[in-house]
């Protein structure tokens, strides 16, 4: 059996919306979704007061996890619907999530007061670090398919070695499932050296370069295209930061697709400018991939 849809729920509007594009997901994919929420004051009341019959954070953690498996149940009928409470912090339960989900969904934001201070901190560490693929669901974009999603496309940033990119095979399947174009985006910048060092010139140093660039994006393409051949492919190949270009593209995009290399023996949330900018700013819900290496 394919692994479950796995999303992080909190009770916060964004958890909510999360368990909404998870819900659609889990659908698309024909897998169940298993709603799980990690609770660390449960533990504490408990330590605090172990006699006690009914902890408050209890009847909370009850009622939240209850009401998503229900608006779960509600959005996509018929798909099979899991809960699951943990009493630990969200970052070492949704990176443990990660592994045993097709794709492990988080919001973008958590519950109110300190936990809005945290979210980012706690959406890095999940991305930055997770061994699978996480979608931080960003934006005002839902996740059902069928005449709604007309014109709608997954956007992936094409990495400098794009040769069996995890990222790139990524996008392509999603593309396919959703029956939407997918574009490929590269950015390319002639280094600062060269172009102050062959200031007479400017102009070849740049078409050298966008020259390499295209023939990089084909080349990193070509495998997958190969392999699917019925997903419409636009290539961008763009001049200037990456980030920009992919946040660009984040606005009418249904899912953005990026790739993450995770420093093994490091500690902390690790991740890219390029991934830091596009979880904080797209328009849309972004999937980060791990990369090998």
């Amino acid at each position: 059996m394919d692994l479950p849809v796995i999303v992080g729920a909190d009770g916060s509007e964004a958890s909510l919306q999360a368990v909404d594009w998870a819900a659609d997901e889990a659908a698309l994919r024909g897998v169940p979704l298993h709603v799980v929420y990690a609770s660390l004051w449960e533990r504490y009341e408990q330590a605090v007061f172990p006699a006690a019959q009914e902890r408050s954070e209890q009847i909370l953690t009850d009622v939240l996890v209850v009401a998503a498996a229900k608006r779960a149940r509600q959005r996509v009928p018929g798909t099979e619907v899991t809960t699951e409470v943990v009493p630990e912090g969200p970052v070492p339960v949704l990176r443990r999530a990660a592994r045993k989900a097709s794709v492990l969904v988080i919001g973008s934001r958590g519950r109110g007061g300190a936990a809005e201070l945290l979210s980012g901190s706690v959406c890095l560490s999940v991305a930055g670090r997770a061994d699978g693929v996480v979608v931080v669901v960003r934006g005002a974009h839902d996740n059902r398919t069928g005449p709604r999603s007309r014109g709608r496309r997954v956007v992936v940033g094409v990495p400098d070695k794009p040769a069996d990119s995890a990222a790139v095979r990524f996008a392509f399947r999603e593309a396919a499932r959703r029956g939407v174009p997918l574009e490929a985006v590269w950015a390319w910048d002639v280094p600062a050296e060269e172009a102050t060092d062959h200031a007479p010139f400017t102009g070849e140093p740049a078409r050298v370069h966008r020259r390499r660039a295209v023939e990089a994006l084909e080349s990193g393409l070509r495998a997958q295209t190969e392999e699917h051949p019925g997903v419409e492919v636009r290539r961008r190949v763009i001049e200037g930061p990456a980030r920009a270009a992919l946040l660009d593209a984040s606005a009418d995009a249904a899912l953005l697709v990026v790739g993450a290399r995770h420093p093994h023996g490091r500690f902390g949330p690790h991740v890219g400018r390029v991934t830091h900018a596009v979880l904080h700013h797209a328009a849309c819900p972004v999937a980060v991939v791990p990369e090998r290496g």
